[in-house]
This record gives structure tokens, C-alpha cells and sequence, in this order.
């Protein structure tokens, strides 16, 4: 039978959501059943081993992750985290971009058993595209389908408050990818991430580039790393070798915003002539087609209507596409 230790050990992957570290205690377990002459029942618990690896599912599917403290000291001062409840399922994306989401999850669910055949899950994603197109909710639906926290570096903390210290501060923040699993999101990376030798070189920033693609290259952890970026001609080309895929997020096609109207509106609005109303929200992002919706949902409930109407979603539409022109976009 499981002696204390090993019970401790496997509260503690549980509690962690740490697959891997779960999954092997199991195995030693039924290691000892078997050495113990309890062969019926080692052989049950490497068949429920088996199959979950081949489910893919993770420790306890779809659970908030239990909160850990919040980072402290300096390293306060260049992260925050957040636990998403964002799913993937719930994102309007292209068949192309949802596969391959998709399979980093699934890699990530089954992390040990490559691991058991020398094979490393994707962990480290850049993600390129327009402001509004999905890229910073999409790292916030990894670590909501893999009950991790998302920790998000602060980028003006590295450069304003410890300019000169930042490669210092940037192996803070490694020490804690490698200490703390979690989906760790670099977001506007073109700023630490730019190409050396432009007009815009400084040398300060080169350095905490040089810094980054050492430390990332050395990143043996179990973390995954999100960089996002609307500016990928900006980047050093040697960034791309260290990431394993580099994912693109578009703008909405007609079709997206039917889509993405209708689930937002379900229930509240009925024969709207969506086909229609996408050629109103040409140019614009899903996170301007998501606020229209919404605008057009207090609009109507502001008024006494419990459903929604096509001139206010025609409204909103055309006020985000007044907003867009005016002041541009913003990422979400």
C-alpha cells in the first residue's frame, strides 16, 4: 500500500496540477503493489495511468486553479497574475488557428508521456497579429484549460524602474518560470524584442534581447511562454528559432463576425440579418465587434427591450468603426 510520504506527494501534484509529477508517483505506486505480490492491483493502476494519458485529460479538467500567493518583492514590480476563465471553445477563431491551439493543448495534457519517449511538448508560442485579434485572451484560455495561473510581464517596470538592472531582472522572472509552473505572457514583445542594428537600436535594449534569447535557450522548465506581438517585422530574426510555434491572428472575416454576433446575442435577439450587419463591421477587430455587441445590449436593456434590435447593433458597429478611425485599436 501507499506509505505517507508518497500519499503527501501525491496531494501535493494534485494540488499543483502537476500531471506529470501525479502520474509518476502512481507508477511507483504500483510499482510497490506489484513487489508486494499485489499484482492485480498494480496492473489496475497502470491501466488507469494509461488511460489517462491517452484521454489527454489534465489533473482535475476544467478546475480553477487554487491560488498561490502573489509574487513578492521585485518580482511584484514586473508581474501580475490572474486566474482566466477564459476557454478556447468560447473564442471565435479559424479552423487553421483553433487546430493548432488546440494541439498545444493536448501536448501539454500528455507533457509526460512524450517526456517518456525523449519528446518535449510545445510550450513556447509567439503569437503575431493586429491589435484586438485575440492574441492576449487566447494566452489567458491556456491557462484557464490548464488550471495554471497566467502571469503577465510588466514591460515598463523593466525598462523605467530598473533600467540597467534589467537582464538582473529578467533572470528574476526565469528563476520563476522554472520555481512556479504557469502561463508566463510577454506582451508588446517588439519593445525588449526589436531587431539589433536598426536606427533604433539601444543599447540597453540589445542587452536585455541578448539576455533573453540566452535565458530562454537555458529554459528547461515545465512553463509555457507566450510572447505576443502586433509588430513581427520589428523582431530579431534569431527570436523565431527559439519559439515552437508562431501563430497568427487575423481580423475578423464575415463570416467570423456572423459568428461572433450570434453567440454574443443568443437569446437576446432574434432574424437579426447578420450577413448584413458584418459588412458594417469591416476593418474592425473582435474585440470592437464584442463591444459593439455590448454596447447594443445596454442599449436595449437601458431602453425596456429585452432584445436586441438591428439598428443597435448597426449603431454600435458604426460607432466603433467612427472609434477605430479616430483613435485606432486596442489589444485584448
Amino acid at each position: 500500500m501507499a506509505n505517507g510520504d508518497q500519499i503527501k506527494a501525491l496531494l501535493r501534484a494534485y494540488r499543483d496540477s502537476d500531471e506529470s509529477q501525479l502520474l509518476t508517483l502512481a507508477l511507483q505506486i504500483a510499482a510497490g503493489e506489484a513487489k508486494a505480490g499485489h499484482g492485480r492491483l498494480a496492473e489496475d493502476i497502470r491501466k488507469l495511468v494509461d488511460d489517462m494519458k491517452l484521454r489527454g485529460a489534465t489533473v482535475v479538467p476544467n478546475r480553477h486553479p487554487i491560488p498561490m500567493a502573489q509574487p513578492k518583492g521585485e518580482l511584484a514590480d514586473l508581474v501580475s497574475v490572474t486566474y482566466p476563465d477564459a476557454r478556447l471553445e468560447d473564442m471565435v477563431l479559424t479552423p487553421a488557428l483553433n487546430t493548432r491551439l488546440s494541439r498545444v493543448l493536448s501536448e501539454q495534457r500528455q507533457a509526460a508521456r512524450l517526456r517518456d519517449n525523449g519528446l518535449e511538448p510545445r510550450r513556447r508560442l509567439l503569437f503575431v497579429g493586429p491589435p484586438g485579434t485575440g492574441k492576449t485572451l487566447a494566452a489567458a484560455a491556456l491557462a484557464s484549460e490548464l488550471s495554471l495561473p497566467l502571469f503577465t510581464l510588466r514591460l515598463e517596470a523593466l525598462f523605467t524602474r530598473y533600467m540597467g538592472e534589467a537582464a538582473a531582472k529578467l533572470r528574476l522572472l526565469f528563476d520563476n518560470i522554472s520555481a512556479v509552473r504557469g502561463v508566463y505572457l510577454f506582451d508588446e514583445f517588439d519593445a525588449i524584442g526589436q531587431q539589433r542594428g536598426t536606427d533604433n537600436d539601444v543599447g540597453e535594449i540589445r542587452r536585455i534581447l541578448n539576455s533573453f534569447l540566452q535565458m530562454i535557450e537555458q529554459d528547461r522548465s515545465h512553463s509555457v511562454l507566450v510572447a505576443a506581438t502586433n509588430h513581427p517585422a520589428m523582431l530579431d530574426q534569431a527570436l523565431f528559432r527559439r519559439f515552437d510555434e508562431v501563430l497568427r491572428f487575423h481580423l475578423p472575416r464575415p463570416i467570423d463576425v456572423v459568428e461572433l454576433i450570434g453567440a454574443r446575442l443568443r437569446n437576446r435577439a432574434r432574424d437579426l440579418p447578420l450577413a448584413r450587419l458584418a459588412e458594417f463591421a469591416q476593418g474592425l477587430s473582435f474585440a470592437d465587434v464584442q463591444r459593439a455587441c455590448e454596447d447594443a445590449l445596454k442599449w436595449a436593456l437601458l431602453s425596456g427591450r429585452d432584445e436586441v434590435q438591428e439598428a443597435d447593433i448597426r449603431q454600435a458597429l458604426q460607432e466603433r468603426q467612427q472609434d477605430r478611425r479616430t483613435f485606432g485599436g486596442e489589444e485584448h
